[in-house]
């Protein structure tokens, strides 16, 4: 059961409060927002569930906001943890984005939904769709602040990426669209050697949707014709796997979808619900492309001085590029300074080196596909190197962003309605490749 639920600023301003059970003190805001910035006397943030002089504190941190529930009862922390991300995304749906100000203009909304979730701190539903039945305030519509830059018309084929971002009671109405939006994002793992070869590799997929579509009808979304599902049926007997197959290891559905077509066809049928649901889950540790590769050199210019230089190139269609790029180099311990040196001429890169972290943080605005780029570092040393100097660098990791691409080649093929409806929707389709763990060891 929960006592309390509140949601925090980035500066500790209580935005939403409600005391279910009026068994803890009101100051309870104020004592979780110092413990949390301060955890332990210490400058660093606070486990995600602790306890204090008998009152637990389970918190999730989305968009700096901090979403907190307290008690004195004794309940699983994951189960805390996951209904407080299940709160975020119902107020998601209902808000259209998640942000302060957003919060602070539907705060009676988000109250009216707090009242149907939880009743005297326990659970009576978290379901966007049956939450419709009993909420009755409207959303106020928050726009995301213009940029002052000029940006080109779009291809009527394309529409802007903050077109989703509208509440679920946004339906098609007085000349406003039917749309549906299918967002297929690729999280990879990858770790390299230090002479650039894989070591290991997996991608965890999801099929995400969100419709505006009057009636929820039901759909079919069809997904590529080779898809092989399973390692034994990748291994395709005495014959080989498929030429061209995109082999995944394991996949798992929404609750709505009907399989029927899944095994002959690779056709999935729904009938979607409101508000933001993972269709699909996958998962895929076979060999893939990798985005980018990870090339060290590493050599000892004298007994206080090391130089390390890192070549990265881009493995991806030129085309494609990758964004917001961040190549984190931890130096080693005995690090007197660091002279980090971007490539001559080389555009929309910085680098810099936090002493207190002792890493280089080298930033790419923008990696564009088939291209290499180099940072070469200078680091002296407060003591003459010793054998272990080499196995403190590293492991060199990265950062990035792929949008309009997937190594998996999962494709989605068509996306219709099964009944015969009087309009015709708008489908948007957009592939995004993610950096989870993208390691290189030197």
């Amino acid at each position: 059961m929960i006592s309390q639920f509140y949601i925090l600023s980035p500066r500790g301003d209580s935005i939403i409060f409600r005391d279910f059970r009026f068994d803890l003190p009101k100051s309870t805001v104020e004592i979780f927002f110092r413990n949390v910035k301060f955890w332990d006397g210490k400058q660093q943030e606070a486990p995600p569930v602790f306890n204090l002089d008998g009152i637990n504190y389970m918190y999730i941190r989305k968009n700096g906001l901090y979403f907190v529930f307290t008690n004195k009862y004794n309940i699983s922390p994951a189960f805390a943890v996951e209904l407080l991300t299940r709160l975020t995304k119902l107020f998601k749906d209902y808000c259209g984005i998640l942000s302060e100000e957003s919060i602070r203009t539907n705060f009676v909304l988000l109250y009216e939904l707090l009242d149907e979730i939880l009743d005297f701190g326990y659970v009576q539903g978290t379901s966007t769709e049956l939450l419709k039945a009993y909420v009755f305030n409207e959303p106020v519509v928050v726009q995301k602040p213009k940029s002052t830059i000029k940006i080109p018309e779009l291809n009527p084929k394309t529409t802007p990426s903050t077109a989703v971002d509208k509440p679920i009671s946004f339906k098609a109405s007085k000349g406003k669209k039917n749309e549906i939006f299918v967002d297929i994002y690729e999280r990879i793992n990858v770790t390299f050697n230090s002479n650039g070869y894989v070591l290991n590799s997996s991608i965890d997929g999801t099929i995400q949707m969100k419709s505006y579509l009057a009636g929820n009808p039901a759909l079919k979304l069809a997904l590529n014709e080779e898809l092989v599902v399973g390692k034994k049926a990748a291994a395709g007997g005495a014959v080989g796997p498929l030429y061209g197959a995109v082999e995944i290891d394991d996949c798992n559905f929404h609750e709505c979808v009907k399989l029927d077509d899944f095994e002959t066809n690779r056709i999935i049928s729904f009938t979607p619900p409101d508000g933001e649901f993972v269709l699909m889950n996958y998962r895929i540790t076979g060999d893939f492309r990798t985005p980018f590769r990870i090339f060290p050199f590493f050599e000892l210019s004298s007994p206080y001085k090391v130089e390390l230089v890192i070549k990265v190139r881009a493995d991806i269609p030129e085309g494609n590029y990758g964004g917001n790029v961040v190549v984190s180099i931890p130096m080693p311990k005995s690090t007197s300074s660091v002279v980090a040196q971007i490539a001559p001429g080389a555009a929309g890169q910085t680098s810099e080196y936090d002493a207190k972290e002792r890493k280089v943080l080298w930033s790419i605005k923008k990696f564009a596909g088939n291209t290499e780029q180099t940072l070469r570092c200078k680091v002296t040393l407060s003591s003459a190197h010793t054998a272990s100097v080499r196995k403190e660098i590293g492991p060199i990791s990265m950062q990035f962003e792929i949008p309009m691409y997937n190594p998996s080649n999962l494709q989605v093929r068509y996306l219709r309605i099964i009944e015969n409806k009087n309009y015709n929707p708008y489908r948007w389709v957009r592939y995004v490749t993610r950096s989870s763990s993208y390691v290189c060891r030197l």
